[in-house]
């Protein structure tokens, strides 16, 4: 659906983005994750159109964003990480003139009102978007956004600024889009990669540094193949279970944390799954597993590691 190939953007003397190639396949929420500055907001301007590359190709359900900028537009809905509002608009007006700004085939009054249940801003459709909280504005921007009802959506720090409800409500709507969308979540914020998004793409200086799932990245970078297991039984006998699993190369007790059982600090051979086993031999003993952590790198984890070791990259290629 969204196909980039070495896209590269200079100012002046500053590379901004330097040879960044992805996909983004349909139906696929992909988040666009990196550090203040890295180059996402500028990647998401070269999708839409609003500028263009010093190289390299961007395309968007197969229309070239350069060479067929109408069409190629009519695919994405974008929501920049500052609302394009009309504040002394009502939401009633301001849809309505993105409606026709967008020349928008569908029939009007039954597409709006279908957005405005989506997003939930029916309650406020006449009234000034001045007057409306912060969340609602962002509310109003994505309904901007899905007005003409494009394939893609782009979606440029979509809760910057909101209190942990409305975040929590913004989230809850862009996995919904997602069902009938390809959407592109641009943030900073790791929690909101991991609870929205299917697969990670992380940039760091201008750079693509990752492309996968958070899980397979983990794994990848990972040389931590341990996992943390709190167990109701006895120790003596549940340890001496767990070392004879398969795949299990060493298991260490560790200080009760909860009473009645006790935590194990499980080694594991690479690659090795060990929990669907150790579940039913568990289990025909009565003895139930209480948590089970893997001690594999976190998003977080990921995310510094990727971007301080392309930092370091950067300089030591400059000295």
């Amino acid at each position: 659906m969204i196909e980039v190939s070495g896209i590269t953007k200079r100012y002046g003397a500053k590379t901004v983005l330097d040879d960044v190639s992805f996909r983004v396949n349909e139906g696929e929420i992909l988040g666009f994750l990196g550090p203040n500055g890295a180059g996402k907001t500028t990647t998401m301007n070269i999708l839409t159109g609003y500028i263009s590359s010093n190289a390299g190709k961007a395309s968007v359900g197969g229309y070239d964003v350069l060479e067929n900028p109408h069409e190629a537009k009519q695919m994405v809905g974008y929501l920049p990480e500052q609302p394009p509002v009309y504040l002394d608009m009502t939401v009633r007006d301001y849809l309505n003139f993105i409606y026709d700004l967008k020349k928008v085939k569908l029939a009007r009054r039954p597409h709006l009102k279908e957005i405005c249940e989506l997003v939930r801003i029916t309650e406020v459709y006449d009234r000034l978007i001045k007057n409306l909280s912060k969340g609602y504005r962002q509310r109003v921007g994505l309904a901007q956004a899905l007005v003409g009802n494009p394939p893609v959506l782009i979606l440029d720090e979509p809760t910057v600024g909101l209190d942990p409800k409305q975040i929590i409500e913004i989230r809850s709507l862009i996995k919904q889009l997602g069902k009938k969308h390809t959407v592109i979540l641009s943030s900073h914020i790791l929690s909101e990669i991991q609870a929205v998004c299917e697969r990670v793409v992380v940039i760091s200086r201008g750079k693509l540094v990752a492309d996968d799932t958070p899980e397979n990245l983990s794994k990848t970078l990972s040389n931590d193949h341990r996992v943390m297991a709190r167990i109701a039984g006895p120790k003596i006998d549940v340890q001496k279970l767990l070392q004879n699993l398969p795949g299990i190369i060493s298991v260490t007790q560790q200080a009760q944390q909860e009473k009645g059982s006790h935590d194990y600090l499980i080694e594991t051979k690479p690659g090795a799954d060990i929990r669907r086993t150790m579940f039913s031999r568990l289990a025909e003993r009565s003895w139930p597993i209480l948590m089970l952590r893997s001690m594999e790198l976190t998003l977080e984890d990921i995310f510094l590691q990727l971007t301080e070791e392309n930092k370091e990259l950067i300089e030591t290629e400059g000295n």
